[in-house]
């Protein structure tokens, strides 16, 4: 082992160019690697080149103090600082994802779950040995960045010490610029020369568990009380009985759907021409706007902030509140006793203990519909085919001696959004196998994710799909007893809505009988499918008390 120590060490004399170069190179990258971590923006839009120009003070405060520390203190410190720099760049970069994504930050204390999330929708969008393959690279690529920044560090600290007096007096100097800078406020391009990025992103972070902790309690004290959680069942929603209820959410149907120039010419020829087609089977509907409690994705917070009337925009208070009795819109139609309740869900694939705080009597899943046909990405079956089932197994059958109560979620319209399933005759679904042709013709999700352009015109097409399917189904099926509730549980990604775009959806109810509209004249709501502009904007969780309200409900609180 010495021999070959001393022959490694003989080989920089042998080729002095060459290992001065790597000397150089190693130095360099180490200097880049770490000033790159401290400069490292957590958005996207912020990476440009003048945020890695400037002096970061946590770069000057490290040198100060591995200068002061003995030689294995300083070795220790550094690693532990190289692998802090690892770990706040990993941080950055779920930022920039999850911005992209959910349009908000990454949360240290509740959004672990969620990557098991993301590997799951990889998995079933293109296909499993791409989600192992992309699992596995990406925790290599985590080892190495810890481990080479770790070396990065100990490296730059070597550096330091071997002429430390010179070492110091440069930090001196480094000290001083800083604070020049931060005093009279130096810019570059707009972007302060002084920075603390890091140190603020770790006060920040910080701040972040503190509240989240902090959230988790007091949520759990609102969630406790409900306006109507103790009305008795006959109080319940008087005015909607006997009639069918349907409350369906479609994936990812947002404003932009509506306004965006790019998406909107479609989707709104959609709505206005299926406005006029129930028109003349004698539906009429009532639009608004809600403001969702998520954004990109995450739908499920979406579904239940609208039907508990609680604010639920995170993985913690979602938890909080299927764990609680308070009572959701779909729940107060089975307190009644007067309607069976069912759910469509052709996005479970496993077990869903939420039913019980939906309060359904029965839920389908992706595999107890009866599809043979192919998966459309993410999507298990067509919505077209999802409510031919649900036709077929609940809404259809003969002899029921109470009206219906459902809810539905519509999963066609979720990213990647290819391929996107077309309209078939409702009487040629059968199995679903004739979808099959329509899924090999249709574009590839590796041809649109990465596409913002191609993602804008696919999404805008599959909401239309979503939202022909379903004013289809209700031409074709619905009856005059039938009322539908149907909106959307989220905007898309920022990919497709837009940097800084609102969080609002569309929301209508559609009907036969008049005097289910009445009910809502007060609202301002738009006629037809298509909310106006300035229609109406409530929080998504107004909606279930409002609801209950128009409906003949009469409160009971009940504090928990």
């Amino acid at each position: 082992m010495r021999a070959r120590v001393a022959h490694l060490r003989a080989w920089r004399g042998r080729h002095p160019r060459t290992a001065r170069a790597l000397w150089w190179t190693a130095t360099v990258l180490s200097l880049v690697l770490v000033l790159g971590a401290l400069l490292l923006p957590n958005r996207l839009n912020g990476l440009h080149v003048n945020r890695f120009t400037r002096l970061p003070v946590e770069a000057v405060l490290g040198a100060s103090v591995l200068l002061a520390l003995p030689r294995r203190p300083r070795i220790v410190a550094a690693v532990l600082g190289g692998m802090l720099l690892g770990a706040l760049t990993v941080i950055d970069l779920l930022d920039m994802g999850f911005v992209e994504y959910l349009g908000r930050d990454f949360n240290l204390v509740l959004d672990w779950g969620l990557l098991d999330d993301a590997q799951s929708y990889v998995a079933d969008s293109f296909g499993r040995a791409t989600a192992v393959g992309a699992a596995i690279g990406l925790v290599v690529l985590i080892v190495a960045l810890f481990t080479v920044m770790a070396l990065a560090t100990v490296r730059l600290s070597n550096l330091l010490m071997l002429d430390s007096q010179r070492s110091t007096r440069v930090t001196l100097l480094a000290a001083t610029v800083w604070v020049t800078c931060s005093v009279v406020g130096l810019q570059n391009a707009g972007v302060p020369v002084a920075s603390y990025r890091a140190g603020d992103a770790l006060i920040n972070k910080g701040r972040q568990v503190r509240q989240t902790l902090a959230d988790e309690a007091a949520f759990g004290k609102e969630a406790r009380y409900d306006t109507f959680g103790a009305t008795p069942p006959d109080q319940l929603v008087p005015d909607l009985r006997g009639k069918d209820m349907i409350f369906t959410f479609i994936e990812s149907y947002g404003r932009s759907a509506v306004e965006d120039p790019i998406m909107a010419p479609g989707v709104d020829a959609t709505l206005a021409t299926r406005t006029q087609a129930l028109a003349k089977a004698g539906f009429h509907a009532k639009s608004g706007w809600l403001t969702s409690a998520t954004y990109g994705g995450s739908s499920w917070l979406g579904h239940s902030t609208t039907l508990s009337g609680l604010w639920v925009d995170n993985q913690q208070r979602y938890s909080t509140v299927m764990a609680s009795d308070h009572l959701s819109l779909t729940k107060a139609f089975g307190k009644t006793g007067a309607w069976d309740t069912v759910g469509v869900m052709p996005g479970v694939q496993k077990g869903w203990p939420e039913a019980r705080f939906y309060g359904l009597d029965k839920v389908y899943n992706a595999f107890q519909m009866g599809y043979r046909g192919p998966k459309f990405s993410w999507s298990t079956m067509p919505d077209q085919y999802a409510l031919e089932a649900f036709q077929r197994l609940e809404h259809g059958r003969t002899g029921r001696d109470k009206p219906l109560m459902s809810e539905i979620i519509l999963t066609s319209s979720h990213q990647p959004w290819a391929p996107i399933p077309k309209m078939v005759g409702w009487d040629d679904l059968g199995d679903g196998s004739v979808f099959k042709g329509i899924q090999a013709a249709g574009r590839k999700a590796s041809e649109v994710i990465a596409d913002g352009s191609a993602s804008k015109q696919e999404y805008g097409k599959s909401i239309a799909y979503s939202v022909t399917a379903l004013t289809e189904w209700l031409e074709r099926y619905g009856t005059d007893d039938t009322v539908l509730v149907f909106l959307g549980d989220h905007q898309p990604i920022a990919r497709v809505s837009g940097d800084n775009a609102s969080r609002d959806v569309p929301i209508s109810i559609v009907a036969k009988d008049p005097k289910v509209l009445d009910k809502i004249s007060s609202w301002k709501w738009t006629d037809g499918l298509k909310p106006a502009h300035n229609a109406p904007v409530w929080k998504m969780s107004s909606f279930r008390d409002r609801f209950l309200t128009a409906y003949g409900s009469t409160p009971h609180p009940s504090k928990g």
